[in-house]
């Protein structure tokens, strides 16, 4: 289940091409993806560690699942199909919102993406895929907040945009 393609959008998320995905972070443009929060049923949110040999984002903690679904795919299928693959996790996901986000991160790459926000509810313990995820946790809301703002280098750039506004939106 290797992506090693993205779907270019505009802002409105009208598939404009289909390119490569290191290239498409390397020259920064606009692509569909996803984002998966997993929360148990103490609340607490289940983080992954990105494998170490990922080109960007490498072993820093972000949300339980995240990718770019391919062109035709239906991107709540794909957020499923990927949590299965990276966690070994079966559950019913609910889109929340989508933002867009803009973000230099290392090697020179730019990570620009019309990111879809979906939440899911399990007791399950994750089986890792370990070419995607090193290692796994379960936080509270509260430890996780603290924690990005004491240690904001150890979370990838999009979770620690989407976390806050998710939790501002369920919390509603």
């Amino acid at each position: 289940m290797e992506r090693n393609n993205v779907v270019l959008v505009d802002e409105s998320d009208n598939a404009i091409a289909e390119m490569e995905k290191l290239v498409a972070h390397e020259q920064g443009w606009l692509h569909r993806a996803f984002s998966v929060f997993i929360f148990n049923g103490k609340g607490e949110l289940l983080l992954q560690q990105r494998a170490g040999h990922k080109y960007h984002g490498a072993s820093l903690w972000t949300n339980t699942c995240c990718s770019h679904p391919q062109w035709g795919e239906d991107v709540a299928l794909s957020a499923e199909e990927r949590l299965n693959y990276e966690m070994g996790l079966k559950c019913d996901l609910k889109l929340i919102y989508s933002f867009i986000y803009n973000e230099q991160v290392e090697n020179n790459l730019t990570e620009h993406e019309l990111d879809y926000v979906f939440v899911g509810y399990s007791d399950q313990s994750p089986v890792l895929n370990r070419d995607e995820a090193q290692d796994y946790k379960w936080m509270n809301a509260d430890e996780i907040i603290l924690d990005i703002k004491n240690n904001p280098s150890h979370y990838t750039v999009w979770f620690k945009q989407a976390f806050p506004e998710l939790l501002s939106k369920i919390n509603q």
